[in-house]
């Protein structure tokens, strides 16, 4: 690896190391933090599709980051989103002051931010895999494609798949995947080669409107587009609103009725803004140890906790 090197300075809390412990026990991507100091991946940067290796350590103030190539504004955007040190984090904490509760989740966690697909097409197929499908399986399904039309990339001695960009895609057949699945991801392909499911243009819309377009794409239902917009492009104030198993730890940690609507969800979470999908991680992240994405996926009875 012949490093790039920038830096991302944070603004407001990050806990670098809490990011790495949350990426140890996320099995959808290829990381592999297995020294405990270092983020590694490797991926396709949205900008141009070419596959690039990232190492990321910690900063004072932020973070430290080599890449295997030259790292323009876009990649240096891409690996700030995929990190969530694109969004001034300064007024979540009063976010937390304001709501008791939600501030209970934040001491627990302080400082950990949404760890992000590393693309949103990424984001996208993973929902199409994984659905009806448990995680684990999905992970090696996801990770067979990757090593049949992906780039190997090494990372500091280490090789690293990058998931195929939709171009490798478009057309392609033997993913492994039930045959609507396989359509579903060229349909996902064609609308990440149009721009349509890219984090520039799904941040650049209100997330309702972001949401119901995403619905619109092959295989995406509510569950699989709040992956997407919140997983995915990183947007930090989309609260996608019929999300069984987020409820399912709201209702206990505010002690709502079993028979509360969604509206009581989505109420309850305008007290987050501009933060919901912060808020939202945090909650999950803290019930389950990790964020079972699946639950975003299809919908379900909450997981035993670990």
């Amino acid at each position: 690896m012949t490093p790039h090197g920038f830096t991302i300075t944070a603004d407001g809390p990050f806990d670098f190391a809490g990011c790495l412990r949350f990426a140890e026990g996320w099995p959808v991507t290829s990381a592999l933090p297995s020294d405990g100091r270092a983020l590694r991946f490797a991926y396709c940067a949205e900008h141009d599709w070419k596959p690039i290796g990232v190492r990321v350590t910690a900063a004072p103030g932020g973070v430290e980051v080599a890449t295997t190539r030259p790292a323009g504004p876009s990649i240096r955007g891409e690996v700030a989103r995929i990190l969530s040190l694109d969004v001034d984090g300064t007024g979540f904490a009063k976010t937390g002051e304001a709501d008791p509760v939600l501030g209970d989740v934040q001491r627990r966690r302080p400082g950990l931010r949404p760890l992000c697909f590393w693309s949103p097409w990424e984001a996208a197929c993973w929902a199409v895999i994984v659905q009806r499908s448990s995680m684990l399986v999905a992970s090696r399904v996801k990770q067979r494609i990757a090593a049949r039309f992906g780039a190997e990339v090494v990372v500091d001695g280490q090789a690293f798949q990058a998931f195929p960009p939709p171009v490798s895609l478009l057309e392609a057949g033997g993913l492994g995947l039930p045959a609507q699945k396989e359509e579903w991801v060229r349909g996902l392909a064609r609308a990440a080669l149009d721009g349509v499911l890219t984090a520039e243009h799904l941040r650049s819309l209100a997330p309702e409107e972001a949401l119901a377009e995403l619905r619109a794409l092959p295989g995406v239902g509510p569950f699989s587009a709040g992956l997407i917009l919140i997983r995915g492009a990183g947007a930090p104030d989309a609260f996608p609103g019929d999300e069984p198993r987020l409820f399912a730890i709201l209702r206990e940690a505010y002690g709502l009725p079993e028979d509360a609507p969604p509206a009581a969800y989505r109420e309850l979470a305008a007290a987050w803004r501009p933060y919901r999908s912060w808020a939202s991680f945090l909650f999950r992240a803290t019930a389950y140890g990790t964020l079972d994405d699946q639950a975003l996926t299809r919908p379900g009875p909450p997981a035993a906790r670990r």
